[in-house]
């Protein structure tokens, strides 16, 4: 994770990802928005996921692949993504360096150690 920090929204992408692959539902784009909806009650803008995307697949944290696409797309493609080794280990260390960050501040924020 050391050479690869995360910023906030990608951490979250990351982990709509993650989610995504874990239930074995294919992960792409408006997926991942959808879980990120759901999941974090957070209103995000359709191209700040599909710029994320992209900017994790260049970091390596994520691959992706074309997949062909439901008739009601026309079937047009749609790109597949799923996290790396690398993806999985800056995941793990982000959320590693947060409960390190929180030990400590349990008083403070109400939660249970």
């Amino acid at each position: 994770m050391a050479d690869t920090p995360l910023g906030e929204f990608e951490l979250v992408v990351l982990l709509a990802v993650l989610h995504l692959i874990e239930r074995r539902d294919p992960a792409f784009g408006s997926r991942v928005l959808e879980e990120i909806r759901g999941r974090a009650g957070r209103t995000v803008a359709r191209g700040a996921v599909y710029v994320t995307l992209d900017r994790l697949e260049g970091k390596g944290l994520l691959a992706s692949r074309l997949a062909g696409g439901p008739a009601s797309r026309g079937g047009r493609p749609r790109r597949l993504y799923r996290a790396t080794a690398r993806g999985l280990a800056a995941v793990k260390g982000a959320v590693a360096s947060l409960a390190r960050m929180q030990r400590g501040l349990e008083a403070v924020l109400g939660t249970q150690a």
